[in-house]
C-alpha cells in the first residue's frame, strides 16, 4: 500500500522541511494543508490520505482540534497522526496523547526520527 501523507502546518518553511524528509525517506504522495480547517477540506477531498502529520499551534483551526475531528469521523477515525509540535512539555504531551494523536515529535527533529515515528506507527496498524 502505498502511503499518502497530509502534512499540516501553517508554516511554509516547516511543511517544506517535512516534506523533503517524507521525499528523502522514499514517500513521495502527500498533500499540504495550511491549517486543520484546510486539511479537514483535503480530507474529504481526497480518500487516499492515510496518514497525517500535523503541527499543534495553528490559526483557524489548531492540531488539537483536528486531532478531534478526525477521532470523531466515522471514515478517518483510524488514521495514524503524527503531530509535530515546539509545544514539549509534559502536560502539552499528555493533552495530545487524550485527545489521541498516535505519536509526538519534539521540533527540531531529525529525518531519522521522523522515520522512526513513521514506521512504528505503521507497525501497529
Amino acid at each position: 500500500m502505498a502511503l499518502k501523507f497530509l502534512v499540516v502546518d501553517d508554516s511554509v518553511t516547516m511543511r517544506r522541511i517535512v516534506i523533503n524528509s517524507l521525499k528523502n525517506l522514499g514517500f513521495n504522495e502527500y498533500v499540504e494543508a495550511s491549517d486543520g480547517r484546510d486539511a479537514l477540506g483535503k480530507l474529504s477531498a481526497d480518500p487516499n490520505i492515510n496518514f497525517v502529520i500535523t503541527d499543534w499551534n495553528m490559526p483557524g483551526l489548531s492540531g488539537l482540534e483536528l486531532t478531534k475531528a478526525i477521532r470523531g469521523d466515522a471514515t478517518w477515525g483510524k488514521l495514524p497522526i503524527l503531530m509535530v509540535t515546539t509545544r514539549g512539555v509534559k502536560e502539552d504531551i499528555i493533552e495530545a496523547l487524550t485527545a489521541r494523536v498516535s505519536d509526538y515529535i519534539v521540533k527540531p527533529f531529525t529525518p531519522q526520527i521522523l522515520k522512526e515515528k513513521i514506521e512504528t506507527l505503521l507497525s501497529r496498524q
